[in-house]
């Protein structure tokens, strides 16, 4: 089952579990990589009782799925600024996850869940897919910097402004979107960073979408600003940890999960001044236990034929999104 937001999903997942006779893995974006990889993992194996998958388009990319049906719950998505209907690609490109070439489906079938949304699948599937006529480019740190020189600035959200406004280019390629550098470039053109340190932090896996993953970079950026060197507070401390019971808990986590992805990444580009690597990559899996501890609790399963928690992990403990609101201030008080 395809559908286009985290709400959807859950909803679709209760709504198939209740009827009692499937239970379901869950797949999209904001999940962490290691729990799709896991929730992929259960609904390919036969032995698991998970027989359907519910996501959004993020099975189209990365992952190996044993699928024989497809079903669009919608034709529609909110893509950031507006609801539209699918484009030919995204249609082709999620429906081809039914039936693959040396999967144990290698013929497949794609429905709509409703029947007004079938004659743009139909049509949508016999349309041939567009020629890719033109590559999409990045600026580079090199182009940038020279822009940078002969300006005499080194305030990048400017500097990235101008060069996309004036870069031309062959008619093979076009300037890929750098709405997210901008965002990032306005944040790190307040903090006393050289040139190169602001362009790497504008090529971060940060999600500027969300407001906890954009503090958490704005937090260690201005960290590494100011000191050099940024620690990062153990956000999780034994005994006060909980699995999330509601959908927001569980946003809340993900982007906790972001955060430290990102003190991850950073860590590899700016080695000696992020030097707690391995707490934060061990974080990151706490996280990922406590949103597959979630996602097995909100499986539905008939009176009598639940399953027991895995005993060895009991994540009952008190999860708290204030710690990480507010961690990075402690850390600054003390530290004065």
């Amino acid at each position: 089952m395809v559908t286009f937001s985290r709400r959807e999903i859950y909803k679709l997942k209760k709504k198939i579990e209740m009827a009692g006779n499937h239970l379901c893995s869950v797949v999209y974006g904001s999940l962490p990589p290691e729990t799709r990889t896991k929730q992929a993992t259960m609904f390919n194996d036969e032995a698991s009782d998970l027989n359907v998958l519910v996501a959004s388009d993020a099975i189209g990319m990365g992952l190996n799925l044993n699928i024989s049906r497809i079903i669009f719950s919608t034709l529609k998505k909110f893509d950031g600024i507006c609801t539209r209907e699918l484009t030919v690609p995204e249609i082709k490109q999620i429906a081809g996850r039914a039936g693959r070439y040396g999967s144990k489906f290698p013929v497949g079938e794609v429905t709509c869940l409703d029947a007004e949304d079938l004659p743009l699948l139909h049509s949508s599937l016999k349309s041939p897919s567009p020629i890719i006529e033109r590559a999409g480019l990045f600026p580079t740190f090199d182009l940038l910097s020279v822009y940078s020189r002969l300006h005499g600035t080194d305030f990048l959200h400017p500097i990235l402004e101008r060069f996309l406004d004036k870069a031309k280019l062959s008619p093979d390629y076009f300037i890929a979107d750098c709405e997210d550098m901008l965002k990032v470039a306005a944040i790190v053109d307040e903090l006393p960073l050289a040139l190169h340190d602001k362009y790497v932090f504008c090529q971060s896996p940060v999600d500027v979408r969300d407001d906890i993953s954009t503090q958490g970079l704005t937090q260690f950026a201005e960290n590494y600003a100011k000191k050099g060197t940024v620690r990062l507070k153990e956000i999780f401390t034994p005994g006060t940890l909980r699995v999330p019971t509601t959908h927001n808990q569980l946003q809340e986590l993900e982007s906790v999960h972001k955060v430290l992805e990102l003190y991850v990444w950073l860590s590899y580009r700016f080695d000696d001044s992020f030097p707690d690597r391995e707490l934060a990559a061990s974080q990151k899996s706490i996280c990922s236990m406590l949103i597959e501890e979630y996602l097995e609790r909100s499986g539905w399963q008939q009176q009598g034929q639940r399953r027991v928690l895995r005993t060895p992990r009991k994540l009952r403990r008190e999860y708290d999104a204030l710690q990480l609101r507010g961690y990075f201030r402690e850390i600054d008080a003390r530290s004065k």
